[in-house]
């Protein structure tokens, strides 16, 4: 009883990020692009998905964007060369649930302040970059 209770709370607590997620990769579909199940989380990828993950900021650089238990990418070989790195942005939504959005914000102005990259010294893409072998440095464009 107590796991599953966990449970709802890990899935509900990031879940205005998630919905957000779900209304983009549902414009993606309608304009074929396709979505999978994978390690509890619903990734979407081609039609609008890809065109609005490369609007973002970093542009056509950024491979993939995570919304709470929603990953959004341009492709299918993206997501797949992402996947440790927005698995770990997921497990950060689980903990950070609606506060997610505006720490992420900080992190990015704080490193910025202390003369850093608003992107790559942030907090919350450093343990992402951790556990995965894509790079974040300016020599090699690839953004997960």
């Amino acid at each position: 009883m107590l796991l599953l209770i966990a449970t709802l709370i890990r899935i509900a607590w990031p879940a205005p990020y998630s919905f957000i997620g779900l209304m983009i990769g549902s414009i993606g579909l309608m304009t074929g692009g396709q979505w999978r199940m994978r390690s509890g989380a619903i990734e979407f990828y081609g039609g609008a998905t890809r065109w609005f993950v490369r609007r973002l900021p970093l542009g056509k650089s950024t491979v993939a964007i995570t919304l709470g238990h929603v990953i959004l990418g341009q492709s299918s070989d993206g997501l797949d060369s992402c996947s440790a790195h927005e698995r770990v942005h997921v497990h950060q939504f689980e903990r950070w649930g609606m506060l997610m959005g505006p720490a992420y914000l900080f992190a990015s102005a704080w490193a910025w302040l202390r003369g850093g990259h608003f992107y790559r010294d942030n907090f919350f893409e450093r343990e992402a970059y951790a556990v995965d072998s894509c790079d974040a440095s300016d020599s090699n464009p690839t953004r997960c």
